[in-house]
């Protein structure tokens, strides 16, 4: 009975507070009723300002549109992932116990809530089986991924493949009613070409945008080992036999971990020694034998295998088989920095650099972090994957490098030094 005393008098004080609010507001002025208005006259337009047989053709384009999309709707899918990122204690006072509940129960235990990061993306199935292609950095290290099919479903659904470098997944759900889309000849793509982006990147409705392909031939890898984009005619590396698409995986017997090591390794490798590449062209291993020569004066591009331009005429260090030639950045492992990544990151908006997706173990860079996004190297400004190997490869290995780093929305400079 007193408990139920409480509830009352509880529920009145409450009113009354309200009431006179709410009284005083109106009597004061601070709260206004809205009040109506008379209707006004309009006309619409009867005729559109352009026949529809002038635009024939843009109507038919509109329709062949909206068949496409349809047609691949049922293909796209929302990723959605949870991971538990730490706990937190609770502690407190419940207000509804301390007013009806009785004494021994009016404060809480302490208790530990799991605090839980959600993300949200698109992919699309490509086979029967349910296999699903996706973004990565959407599902990397997460404790549950869910897909979301087109017609509502839910589906619990596991990483069966995944590729850091490009950003790419595959995603596996038990679901053999799946339509799944069939992937096209990408070499069959040239610039100016119209192409539709669909996705689901919010979980509630698939999105469409539009646009055209710009170019081709972009390299879509931080890290692709040594692989060769172009190679100069008449140039040491084509005399060579070294062709545009091959990847060098071993130098002289020394391991290639990416284009910047490949460059440091030219450079400290004495003029007019011969040296084996071992080779991946199209999938088969090959060897070659070259001769480290200097690039001709009248060729100002760059070749495949670029030396360093040394101030003056010297002979590089040689290294023994226990010291490790290339320099600091060599060991470090970047991507492009996307609108996407730079959201998922919390980056503030202004920040423009290379994304740090890895640093290679006891390389001595333990300063660097995973998602670090490195904005300068020596003041010199690193806006893409490209700028980052032309100016670590111009960089002299053995002096410390200055970088310029932006992490969580807080600048610093870090110091590398050589190993």
């Amino acid at each position: 009975m007193k408990n139920f005393a409480k509830f009352l008098l509880f529920v009145l004080l409450i009113s009354a507070g309200i009431s006179l609010l709410y009284d005083y507001r109106l009597k004061h002025g601070e709260l206004r009723l809205s009040s109506k208005r008379a209707a006004e006259n309009y006309t619409l337009a009867s005729e559109p300002s352009v026949d529809s047989k002038q635009i024939a053709s843009l109507e038919a384009l509109n329709r062949e549109r909206r068949a496409l999309v349809k047609s691949i709707l049922p293909s796209v899918v929302a990723v959605k992932t949870s991971k538990k990122i730490g706990t937190r204690r609770e502690y407190g006072l419940d207000p509804f116990e301390f007013f009806f509940g009785s004494r021994q129960r009016r404060f809480r235990n302490p208790r530990d809530e799991a605090l839980v990061q959600n993300s949200l993306g698109s992919g699309v199935i490509v086979t029967n089986e349910g296999h699903i292609i996706t973004n990565n950095h959407v599902v990397d290290q997460v404790d549950e991924i869910e897909v979301q099919l087109s017609d509502g479903q839910t589906k619990k659904a596991r990483v069966v493949g995944a590729d850091e470098q490009v950003d790419l997944a595959v995603l596996k759900i038990d679901n053999p009613g799946v339509k799944p889309l069939k992937l096209a000849d990408s070499d069959t793509v040239q610039p100016g070409d119209f192409v539709l982006a669909i996705g689901n990147p919010f979980g509630f409705e698939e999105t469409v945008t539009e646009g055209i392909i710009s170019s081709k031939g972009r390299p879509n890898r931080s890290d692709f080992f040594g692989e060769l984009l172009d190679v100069l005619a008449g140039s040491p590396a084509a005399q060579a036999g070294v062709q545009p698409g091959d990847v060098i995986r071993k130098f002289d017997g020394r391991e290639v971990k990416n284009f910047t090591a490949l460059r440091t390794l030219v450079a400290q490798t004495q003029l007019n020694k011969q040296v084996e590449l071992e080779i991946l062209r199209d999938g088969k291993p090959v060897k070659v034998k070259a001769q480290i020569k200097e690039q001709p004066i009248d060729n100002q591009t760059l070749g495949a295998v670029p030396r360093q331009n040394q101030p003056q005429p010297q002979t590089p260090r040689q290294p023994n088989d226990q010291e490790t030639v290339d320099s600091p950045l060599a060991s470090i492992h970047v991507d492009e920095l996307t609108s996407e990544k730079a959201r998922q990151l919390d980056l503030p908006p202004n920040a423009r650099g290379v994304l740090v997706t890895n640093v290679d173990p006891d390389s001595g860079v333990a300063e660097l972090q995973k998602g670090d996004v490195i904005e300068e190297i020596n003041q010199q400004p690193v806006t893409s994957v490209s700028d980052y190997n032309k100016v670590a490869g111009s960089l002299d290995a053995s002096q410390p490098q200055i970088l310029s780093v932006c992490r969580h929305r807080a600048r610093s400079f870090l110091v590398l030094r050589p190993r």
